[in-house]
């Protein structure tokens, strides 16, 4: 080997060990902090985020909010009284945000989640250097990932009610209104801004109504997500335990039902079921309020409805679909719309009674033939008859 060729390898060996002192340190870190780091993933997000089409100064940003104020001033009346309900504090409890504030106001909600899955981001329990190494290559990793999915979603998300499902707090919720990616949208669909602002704000305000109005909504989710968490947890551990033997049991699992659920024993998969059916009957009544209180707002919402209905239903490529598959972000176009045709049929059928026994506790939440034969959900709750 030549000098060339030692002076290589030398160089290669100090930045190798470099590396392996900086994965120990983080390996400390982890047992110390946990297993992201949460300064370097917002940031991380951020950059992404200001990167992606449409930023703005935040300036601009700001001197939206009057007329944010002003649309969400003309939406709640109209909500409330299609929903023959108050909808209290919705325009005092509402932010407009950049990308970046999106990301920050969504951090605590990761890191809930993250410090939930603790013990599967961080399964190494060695002692010495190579346990360090270990947990600090899991934690480097750990950390970028979630950087990319909060920038990625930052990119992408028009509005949302901000609530701390996963926490112990039992706060009001927020709504957030990301300004960059409503003006971005705007100009991609070639829709005006004070319309397209309007529709967002029926939707989300809905999704305020949901879960303001009817308080035994919220702690419904918290349990169930707080249950289905454990149990994810409980049988990753177990299938890790089993090896080999356990992934190959689970095979028939896996070709029935796919990656995400055939991994999970069938309680699980049965509180997964019962979670979406929620989300979709959450996301599908927020899409019938935007075209039955639309009406009254908006000139032409069937033109509206029908481009947002092409960008939502666009095939996602690259990158971007596989990170929406990881993400589970596949799976809720259909789910708008299931939610959506059958709030559709019970409201045809059943008129505004319908919507006040929907929305009367989890007693009356649909089945999941129900979900399908919303007939059967009509006959059952006017006899007053439990799921």
């Amino acid at each position: 080997m030549g000098r060339i060729g030692r002076a290589f390898v030398g160089v290669a060996l100090v930045g190798v060990a470099v590396g392996v002192r900086l994965l120990a340190r983080e390996g400390e870190r982890a047992r110390r902090e946990g297993m992201i780091d949460w300064a370097v993933a917002e940031a991380s997000a951020i950059r992404m985020a200001r990167h992606a089409p449409g930023a703005l100064p935040p300036s601009e940003v700001a001197a939206s909010g009057e007329a944010w104020a002003e649309t969400l001033a003309q939406v709640v009346p109209v909500l409330e009284r299609r929903l023959n309900a108050p909808l209290p504090g919705v325009v005092e409890r509402h932010a407009v945000v950049d990308r970046a504030g999106w990301v920050h106001a969504n951090l605590g909600t990761f890191r809930h989640l993250a410090e939930r899955l603790e013990p599967l981001l961080m399964p190494v329990d060695g002692i010495g250097a190579a346990g360090s190494v270990a947990r600090g290559a899991n934690r480097v990793a750990s950390t970028r990932q979630v950087g990319f999915l909060l920038g990625w979603l930052a990119s992408r998300v028009l509005g949302q009610y901000e609530i701390a499902l996963l926490s112990a707090e039992e706060s009001p919720g927020r709504l957030l209104l990301v300004e960059e990616n409503i003006r971005h949208l705007s100009r991609e669909l070639d829709l005006p801004l004070d319309e397209l602002r309007t529709w967002i704000a029926l939707h989300e305000a809905t999704h305020a109504w949901e879960m303001e109005a009817n308080p035994w909504v919220r702690p419904w989710l918290r349990e169930r997500l707080d249950r289905q968490i454990d149990r994810f947890v409980d049988e990753t551990r177990e299938m890790a335990r089993r090896g080999l033997p356990g992934l190959l049991a689970r095979g028939r699992d896996l070709q029935r039902h796919g990656v995400a659920l055939g991994l999970l024993g069938p309680e699980a998969r049965e509180g997964f079921r019962e979670i979406q059916r929620m989300m979709s009957l959450l996301e599908g009544f927020g899409d019938w309020v935007m075209d039955a209180a639309g009406e009254e707002l908006l000139p032409d919402v069937a033109r509206l409805r029908d481009r947002f209905e092409a960008r939502r239903g666009a095939p996602r490529r690259g990158l971007d679909r596989l990170v929406a598959r990881l993400a589970g972000l596949d799976l809720k176009l259909e789910q708008y719309h299931r939610g959506e045709r059958f709030v559709a049929a019970i409201v045809r059928d059943g008129g505004d009674a319908a919507i006040r026994r929907l929305w009367a506790g989890p007693e009356a939440l649909p089945t999941e033939e129900e979900m399908d034969e919303p007939a059967l959900w009509l006959r059952r709750t006017a006899e007053g008859t439990p799921a």
